[in-house]
């Protein structure tokens, strides 16, 4: 498919690379700053990645960041009259937004039947350090950072913040980020574990790609599935555990792509997915 029969979006840009979806976050003028547009087009976009044949999904900002959080300069979100008349407060402008368009295109990439690599370039900072995060890899230039500066304004994380952070650096960490609001450089987030790597400036489109293309020739079904058991891993107890791998193992051995897997060990040779 050209990228000109591709969807269009005022605020992303998405082109096929292969099988690897490409979306880059396109408001360089604003740093990528996130209106509740561009996270409503990147939900819709979401939706229709398996049916444009994708099996890995690369998200990137254009220009010199990656997401410098939500665009407060335009308001959270367009301002709807009360039933009073009156215009909502900035409380229920930040509410709207969260629930109607950041929160459901962050659900909508959890769960999504792919997986999920980003490319964080300069800064990612509130939602949008969120969005990063919310990655099955997280790869960031070295002169990337990371920050969560909501207290320095007065507000609370958003974006899964909370929940992110403290699974994927425990509590002492997340606290650090989240209430001192001090910006993480890459390779401190690589040292801490909360990205998979750090890399130099100028390799990072080039190792991104690779790996996102690594994970499309990959089974994207089983693929998917340790998306989902990762998810839930810290949601339950050690039995469910088990019966959920157990779940997953029956579905994951019953696909092409198994049986692709197993014929090509017992020939030596290297499988070869379709992604079934």
């Amino acid at each position: 498919m050209t990228d000109t029969a591709l969807p269009h979006f005022d605020t992303l840009r998405l082109h096929l690379d292969g099988s690897v979806a490409v979306l880059t976050l396109n408001r360089p003028q604003r740093l990528n700053a996130a209106p509740p547009q561009m996270f409503a087009e990147l939900h819709r976009a979401l939706g229709q990645l398996p049916a444009l044949g994708a099996r890995a999904l690369l998200i990137t900002g254009e220009g010199r960041a990656f997401c410098s959080g939500a665009d407060l300069q335009g308001g959270l979100a367009d301002a709807a009259t009360s039933s009073t008349g009156a215009a909502p407060s900035r409380g229920d402008q930040a509410y709207q937004a969260l629930s109607t368009a950041y929160s459901p295109a962050l659900l909508a990439l959890a769960n999504l039947p792919m997986p999920v690599v980003t490319a964080v370039n300069g800064v990612a900072a509130g939602i949008g350090c969120s969005l990063a995060l919310a990655a099955d890899f997280t790869i960031a230039a070295r002169s990337a950072y990371f920050l969560e500066a909501f207290v320095n304004i007065g507000l609370v994380p958003d974006g899964g913040a909370t929940w992110m952070l403290a699974r994927q650096v425990g509590k002492a960490r997340a606290t650090q980020m989240l209430m001192l609001g001090e910006r993480i450089p890459a390779e401190q987030a690589d040292q801490w574990g909360l990205i998979y790597r750090a890399v130099d400036d100028a390799a990072l489109p080039d190792e991104a790609l690779a790996l996102a293309r690594r994970l499309a020739a990959g089974p994207t079904r089983t693929l998917s599935l340790i998306r989902q058991g990762l998810a839930r891993a810290l949601e339950q107890g050690y039995a469910q555990s088990l019966q959920m791998e157990a779940e997953h193992q029956r579905i994951a051995a019953n696909t092409p792509d198994a049986v692709e897997g197993a014929t090509a060990f017992l020939q030596r040779r290297p499988a070869v997915f379709g992604g079934r």
